[in-house]
């Protein structure tokens, strides 16, 4: 299984049009390979690199970014801006169903952030409802991967 987009490589700089200093939209991501098996996809897409003062003021580790799930296995595309057809979106650490880009705080280290586009294949679909948090998505995935892949890029606000 793959995962790619059309608006960076892995590895490289996510421009900025899809970061807060821009039009704050999620990028077209391309999905490849596929399980015949699968009957649904999950899109995660978080940051590990939050400062210490973030982590310690939300009593987090991770900042999520983008949460979506019962995404059609048959789905080759997810167009820029857009939630797939019929997918469900959860909650990002700010609490909202919705994605919000890349904003690394420049005042703090380190000023470039990595950015994880994880997606999984499962051989269920989740019985969740919107606004699910991501510790709750992965809970009800544990045991039912299929496969997983990810898309890894950069941001810095500097």
């Amino acid at each position: 299984m793959k995962l790619t987009s059309s608006a960076f490589e892995s590895g490289e700089k996510i421009p900025s049009k899809y970061t807060c200093d821009g039009e704050n939209i999620n990028p077209q991501l391309f999905i490849s390979g596929v399980p015949e098996r699968a009957k649904s996809l999950v899109l995660i897409m978080d940051d590990p690199d939050i400062p210490n003062e973030v982590k310690k003021a939300r009593e987090i580790e991770v900042f999520d970014h983008w949460v979506v799930f019962n995404i059609s296995p048959e789905t080759e595309a997810v167009e820029e801006g857009k939630v797939p057809n019929g997918a469900i979106q959860g909650a990002n650490s700010r609490g909202e169903k919705q994605y919000t880009g890349p904003c690394p705080p420049p005042q703090y280290e380190p000023k470039e952030h990595r950015y994880f586009f994880k997606l999984y294949a499962l051989n269920i679909e989740l019985d969740l409802p919107e606004g699910s948090p991501k510790e709750e998505v992965e809970k009800a995935m544990e045991g039912h991967v299929l496969e997983k892949t990810q898309l890894i890029g950069k941001y810095s606000r500097i």
